[in-house]
């Protein structure tokens, strides 16, 4: 909260500008007294001290009640880091690994049962089998469709609920984890999708549709049909038919109605209600 609020120029009233300052000093008075009082126990005693029909006491309550929430919000933040870096450590030093688990190229990756079962319903199928199967600790299961750097990703994103290495796990995760390109978000979508890891499916979309623009519709629109992810396949439809000349006349389009004559048939039907509403 700013200790001082200047006037603007050109750009606010006087009375508006006497309101602002006297709300931020209201704040900040209140700040100060909570300091000096102590603690927790001084906000019920401020908020005592102040008379029921006081027109200060709406406002105080109402800056005691975003204070409360802030606290939840740091606590909420410190709970989930507790969790990620315990889990990320185990995982960083390889403690009591009991599976690896084999990317379609490049070595595969130690990690633990556990953590997978409780992160994907597939995962906990697959290993329920080899258990039923008394199958020894140790073993290894294949996901063939994914590298070894997009392995990494997922594998990372089990264990600490982020996308890279932001140094929640107490340093490098045990393969080098770093800020995954477009194909690797592609590759952990359908990775989402096909696992059922729904909270990384949100998160490969919300970062693909941030950055989906004329020059990688095509093939985000491709995975978003490939994932069954609706959310990004609209927001796809709707670039494409935004950049329409820029898209349908670039070099891949060829390829990509080779591949997908749904998808070129929804485009076809899309710009054609664009242009009768334009009519309009």
């Amino acid at each position: 909260m700013a200790a001082v609020y200047r006037l603007p120029r050109n750009a606010i009233c006087a009375p508006c500008h006497e309101g602002a300052k006297a709300i931020i000093g209201f704040l900040n008075k209140d700040d100060e007294q909570q300091q000096e009082e102590g603690g927790h126990g001084s906000v019920l005693k401020s908020r005592g001290s102040v008379k029921t029909n006081s027109p200060t006491k709406g406002m105080r309550d109402a800056w005691g009640q975003v204070k409360e929430m802030r606290g939840r919000e740091e606590e909420a933040h410190q709970r989930a880091a507790f969790l990620a870096q315990g889990l990320a450590m185990a995982w960083k030093e390889g403690v009591h690994t009991d599976i690896v688990v084999k990317p379609g190229t490049g070595p595969p990756i130690p990690a633990h049962k556990a953590i997978l079962a409780a992160r994907s319903e597939v995962f906990r199928h697959m290993l329920a089998a080899d258990e039923r199967c008394k199958a020894p600790a140790g073993d290894a299961i294949s996901l063939p469709e994914l590298t070894h750097d997009e392995l990494a990703l997922l594998l990372a994103f089990l264990y600490t609920g982020a996308l890279e290495d932001d140094g929640g796990g107490g340093g490098r995760l045990p393969v080098p984890v770093e800020v995954p390109e477009e194909r690797q978000l592609h590759a952990l979508l359908v990775a989402a999708d096909k696992y059922d890891v729904p909270f990384l499916r949100r998160a490969c979309e919300a970062r693909l549709a941030a950055a989906v623009d004329a020059s990688n519709v095509l093939r985000t629109l491709e995975v978003a049909e490939l994932s069954s992810s609706a959310a990004l396949r609209e927001r796809a439809m709707d670039t494409v038919v935004e950049h329409a000349e820029q898209v349908v006349f670039s070099p891949e389009y060829d390829d990509f109605a080779v591949r997908n004559a749904g998808l070129c048939v929804e485009i076809t039907r899309a710009l054609l209600a664009k242009m009768k509403t334009v009519d309009r």
